[in-house]
């Protein structure tokens, strides 16, 4: 089983996220960039309100598919301990990745929001959604930087990921939701027919759509 893109990947989520639907509370959050058109998916069949919440990885030099960490909104990073030891990166090559990021991290914060304040949070229920996850530090790093803003309860929601990462996730989130664990797993991109990058105008045009569809424009 594979989805056909990242339309049908988060229609199959929002089947799964049924019980949120029409509920007053509820934030679905996307992560940029292909994160975003799953979440739009969700969030217009569940009626419920999008935003982005913006996170990079820290991919490994020379291999950055491979993830050796994630920094978030909010000062947050994540690091995954097991890929640093195993792989020898020395903390001069994190911080330099890290520093990088965080430059790519506050451009998308001044793009996406176009001077929008970011939503509110507390005592909400949140879905934090992505086109997939691998090792996880994208999305952990997503969540401890959520969980500082006190939501009601923090549910993930992705349509792939192996099944070792979705009982890590556990660990984190109140709920996760995961249609798909290959076995083996390769890479997220595995799990779709079409993996082509997202842009950044189409998540600002999401990201716009959707602001009219909950306005009812």
């Amino acid at each position: 089983m594979y989805f056909r893109d990242r339309t049908e990947a988060g229609q199959v989520l929002a089947r799964c996220l049924q019980q949120y639907k029409n509920q007053p509370d509820v934030l679905i959050l996307g992560l940029p960039r292909g994160g975003v058109p799953v979440a739009y998916e969700v969030a217009r069949e569940l009626n419920a309100p999008l935003d982005v919440f913006i996170v990079r990885k820290l991919g490994v030099p020379g291999h950055e598919e491979l993830g050796m960490g994630a920094i978030a909104t909010g000062g947050v990073r994540i690091l995954h301990e097991g890929i640093l030891r195993e792989l020898g990166i020395s903390q001069q090559t994190i911080d330099a990745v890290s520093e990088r990021e965080r430059a790519e991290l506050e451009r998308r914060e001044r793009l996406y929001r176009s001077g929008r304040p970011a939503p509110t949070i507390k005592g909400r229920t949140v879905v934090i959604i992505d086109d997939g996850s691998a090792t996880g530090s994208t999305m952990q790093a997503a969540i401890q930087a959520v969980r500082q803003q006190d939501p009601r309860r923090l549910i993930v929601a992705v349509p792939t990921a192996p099944s070792e990462t979705c009982e890590q996730l556990k660990e984190s989130a109140d709920e996760v939701v995961c249609p798909l664990s290959p076995d083996p797993f390769v890479a997220v991109g595995g799990s779709y027919a079409d993996f082509s990058q997202t842009t950044d105008e189409e998540v600002r045009e999401l990201i716009a759509s959707a602001a009219n569809l909950s306005s009812g424009a």
